[in-house]
């Protein structure tokens, strides 16, 4: 007795990507959003320049491995807010890199209002291949409590100049924001797919120090999610997303500078997270549809350790929920990633 269960589109792991990040943390940003403090997330206390930027694409470079699919990007700011001349001189390094064959791509993020038609004229005049943006809700209500200075209007007029020019279309979202619920985070997921965008990025809502959010939270004003609740919410998002045929790039944030996070659901294997408790809610719905005490899960060897869970967690759990006697995990490579195969003994 087996079955085949496909737990997310595997195509999310086939491209293995490599990206290039140049951070240019407040650039280019009007405002200080409810929970935004860029040079803590990222880490950088020091302003990008030309100089720097050149040293950091030179030593990305130089660590390519021959099958790498190498692409450079500039991420923190509002890249296309910035001064055109500042734009311009670092996206030459990276249409330099770019003509060389040294990367395949360069891509940058930046906000819905800050899209026009010269914007889009510039970046194309430079092979920019992918924009992503911070749209990060859908919701009108929720981007004016959390200051963010645009509507969702502008996001949708950013994503169709974006999209009927060629390029790909990047969107970033978060869940957990003042505001926001559940309901409201995935209207927002169908409103990305209605976009046609290519890819997207998941961001759990941290409350980071010398933020707006930081009072909201000493206050008392604001609730953040738990680690389990952002895993359940982000898990039915990244199961969407891959349905329709959108990558996930990322979920949860890179680490932060020590001692910036307050609180929040942080981990440092938030998207591992995220892929286990799929595999978990996916394989206890196929071993719940026969009465067996020992099953057999054959999975890819890059899918083991999700499947597992932390510290096994997720056998310990299966084994509890349906009483079992026995449950073996199988490594087989002929198993598509994102996908399992039960057998009952």
């Amino acid at each position: 007795m087996r079955e085949v269960c496909c737990v997310w589109q595997h195509k999310q792991q086939e491209e293995k990507h490599k990206t290039i990040p140049v951070f240019v943390p407040h650039w280019g940003c009007p405002q200080s959003c409810l929970f935004c403090n860029q040079k803590k997330i990222t880490g950088q206390k020091e302003e990008m320049t030309t100089e720097r930027a050149r040293e950091i694409i030179r030593q990305g470079i130089a660590k390519k491995k021959p099958d790498d699919v190498l692409e450079i990007g500039f991420f923190g700011g509002s890249f296309t807010g910035i001064p055109a001349g500042q734009q311009e001189a670092l996206l030459g390094l990276a249409k330099e890199a770019l003509d060389a064959g040294h990367v395949q791509g360069i891509r940058l993020s930046t906000r819905p209002d800050y899209i026009n038609e010269t914007v889009i004229h510039r970046l194309l005049r430079f092979d920019v291949t992918c924009v992503e943006l911070g749209a990060q809700s859908m919701q009108d209500e929720v981007l004016l409590l959390n200051k963010r200075g645009h509507t969702a209007h502008q996001t949708r007029q950013a994503a169709k100049m974006i999209k009927d020019s060629g390029m790909k279309l990047g969107l970033q979202m978060m869940v957990g924001l003042p505001g926001d619920t559940e309901a409201m985070a995935m209207d927002t997921a169908e409103q990305f797919a209605n976009m046609n965008a290519d890819c997207v990025r998941i961001y759990p809502t941290l409350v980071i120090c010398d933020t707006e959010l930081q009072a909201w939270y000493k206050s008392g004003q604001y609730h953040p999610l738990s680690v389990d609740e952002a895993v359940s919410v982000c898990s039915r998002l990244y199961q969407y997303f891959t349905e329709k045929d959108i990558q996930v790039i990322r979920v949860g944030l890179l680490e932060t500078e020590e001692g910036s996070l307050v609180a929040g659901p942080y981990h440092h294997a938030f998207g591992e997270l995220v892929r286990s408790h799929l595999f978990y809610e996916t394989i206890l719905k196929a071993l719940k549809k026969h009465l067996k005490k020992e099953w057999t899960v054959f999975v890819h060897p890059q899918d083991v350790s999700a499947v597992m869970g932390q510290k096994r967690e997720n056998l310990i759990r299966l084994k509890e929920a349906l009483s079992l006697e026995a449950l073996h995990i199988v490594q087989d490579s002929e198993v598509t990633r994102g996908t399992v195969i039960t057998e009952a003994k």
